[in-house]
């Protein structure tokens, strides 16, 4: 059976879809956007903020499924812009310890939801 792990501390779905899946010891994490779920507002001041939005929902998610960034496996990077990059990774790496940051990809795609800059997915292991 699988377990649907849901937060109010990350922004609620906006579709057919929930902020995670537990499904054995894996968690399968919907990609997140800068959405502050306290007031619903969009995080976009500076790259750099969105991103952290980014990682501080992933977090709540991470939190609701009883994990930590320890036990991301892998992440997926969305962005708009790839000279926006170095910005972002400099956020995201301040979440993981190098030695034993996930494994990634980061891609540029034409557009996201709400328009925003960065969405961050994520499949952690307990």
């Amino acid at each position: 059976m699988k377990k649907i792990i849901f937060t109010d501390k990350a922004p609620a779905p906006i579709g057919p879809y929930n902020q995670a899946v537990l499904k054995g010891d894996t968690l399968y994490a919907s990609g997140q956007i800068a959405i502050n779920p306290t007031t619903g507002a969009l995080v976009l001041e500076t790259i750099e903020a969105e991103t952290a939005q980014v990682m501080k929902n992933m977090k709540a998610v991470l939190d609701a499924a009883g994990m930590t960034f320890e036990n991301i496996v892998k992440t997926t990077i969305f962005i708009m812009d790839m000279n926006d990059f170095g910005k972002i990774n400099t956020v995201y790496g301040s979440y993981f310890n190098e030695k034993t940051a996930p494994a990634r990809e980061t891609v540029q795609v034409a557009c996201l939801p709400k328009n925003v800059n960065v969405e961050i997915s994520m499949i952690a292991i307990l």
